[in-house]
């Protein structure tokens, strides 16, 4: 088999020069987009910019031809669509996901010991818990008042924040820890968040705790029984930055899966006037297995195109059903590059390499294949001349050796409306740490296939 290049060693000025604008973008809407109300947030006010409307007006003005519509689901997903000639005839779309691994705080988190003020939390999604210690950590937030009012928290993100902290213990008393399995060696409930010290100008029982809530509750009118029904974050205070001496890699915390949800939003930005309907979908809760009813199972995708569908006057199931099977489906959403110093869990035939393209996985799952969508040959077919036509550099990768472990997406639920699903995303490094890396080529291939695919691909 020929040795492939680098995207590096196939592009021209022009375009080594799109992908550091690109990627500047891109790093700006990370460090904006730090959870998924968040990120949901800044792809609406982009979209708006870009005119696009509400599904709410666009029902009361009657939807027509090249018309651009959002749907925010409950703040934490969203859907940007640009219609094409008739939605019975299926969909362009791209899916990718805004949530990423992190900490919540539990409902009853704060409390007082050894003259410090810290919070439990519960981690979320697939990490390695010791990564978590010893790292500068933001903490965001969203709860409703007892007066009603709506009440967003972000604190360590600005140069002049604070941060928060979790300890771990000191090598010169670590035997102990050393000797238990790198997956046990930091227990959960040992990530607690140090929130607060000083006891000065108090002298109650718990000095600083009670410190600590005077602060939330002079700043933000956040009583300490609010944490029950609230939603706080803890993520890395790192901002995106550029790595290496020539700037080529980007690491940040959250790429998975936002370097595709970025994409996918520059890509659906970019639609004009498509022959079929274009869709970019923004979901959340895949790193837990995509539940709730703001993820990629729940039926608020579906129940736009039933309401898109029943305002032309002659609605019914089977349209609905027939504009899902009849879709073509790119499931944006990141992949394992090779990594050298782990070169035991890659098999070197059939992994995607860094700075090589975006990656076109026919199948993910563990072992076996479990839990895969594995992608038809026709479908894939067509993809490979669409981008090889429009010079989309692209490579294909599995998810390390078969055996070694494992991982899904979304692509199986899309899948099992009858639609052709494959996934499509971005080679990284050090998936699911706090701070991950990746190359802008390959960030910048990335959009440039879903571009090409939300506008031409039929």
């Amino acid at each position: 088999m020929e040795k492939s290049k680098s995207v590096w060693q196939q592009i021209d000025a022009n375009t080594n020069k799109e992908i550091f604008e690109y990627s500047e973008k891109y790093k700006s809407f990370l460090d904006k987009a730090k959870t998924e109300r968040l990120a949901t947030q800044e792809i609406i006010r982009q979209a708006k910019e870009k005119g696009f409307i509400s599904l709410e007006e666009a029902l009361k003005k009657g939807i027509e031809k090249n018309d651009k519509i959002y749907l925010n689901n409950k703040n934490k997903s969203a859907v940007l669509m640009v219609m094409g000639d008739n939605l019975e005839e299926g969909m362009n779309i791209v899916g990718s996901h805004l949530d990423a691994p992190r900490l919540d705080l539990k409902a009853n988190p704060i409390y007082e010991q050894a003259d410090m003020v810290l919070a439990k939390t519960h981690y979320y999604g697939g990490i390695k818990k010791f990564q978590w210690p010893t790292i500068q950590l933001a903490l965001h937030g969203y709860f409703i008042d007892k007066d009603g009012n709506e009440v967003n928290v972000s604190i360590g993100e600005k140069d002049d924040d604070p941060v928060f902290y979790i300890n771990d213990i000191l090598p010169h008393l670590g035997a102990t820890q050393n000797e238990k399995k790198l997956s046990e060696a930091v227990p959960a409930e040992s990530l607690n968040v140090v929130l607060g010290h000083s006891s000065y100008g108090v002298s109650d029982e718990n000095p600083i705790k009670t410190s600590v809530l005077k602060y939330l509750k002079d700043n933000y009118n956040l009583d300490e029984d609010d944490f029950k029904v609230a939603e706080f974050e803890i993520v890395p205070a790192a901002k995106a930055r550029d790595v290496g001496f020539d700037r080529a890699m980007i690491a940040a915390h959250g790429q998975d899966d936002r370097v595709c949800s970025f994409a996918n939003l520059e890509a659906i930005l970019n639609v004009d006037n498509p022959k079929l309907t274009a869709v970019g979908l923004f979901v959340d809760k895949e790193e837990i297995g995509s539940v709730g009813n703001t993820s990629m199972k729940a039926k608020f995708f579906e129940n736009m195109v039933a309401e898109i569908l029943a305002s032309k006057g002659n609605y019914s199931d089977i349209l609905l059903r027939r504009a899902m099977e009849k879709s073509h489906v790119l499931s944006a959403d990141v992949t394992a590059a090779y990594d050298p110093d782990h070169d035991y869990a890659f098999e070197k035939l059939n992994t995607a390499l860094v700075g090589h393209g975006v990656t076109m996985s026919k199948y993910t799952g563990s072992r076996g294949k479990s839990g895969s969508n594995d992608a038809n040959p026709e479908f894939l077919a067509k993809l490979r001349n669409l981008f090889n036509k429009n010079k989309v550099i692209w490579q294909t990768g599995e998810l390390g050796k078969v055996d070694q472990g494992g991982g899904g997406t979304i692509a199986f639920i899309l899948a099992e409306h009858g639609a052709e699903v494959v996934d499509m995303g971005t080679a990284m490094l050090s998936m699911h740490a706090p701070v991950e890396l990746l190359s802008k080529a390959d960030a910048y291939m990335t959009y440039k296939a879903y571009e090409v695919f939300l506008n031409q691909f039929e």
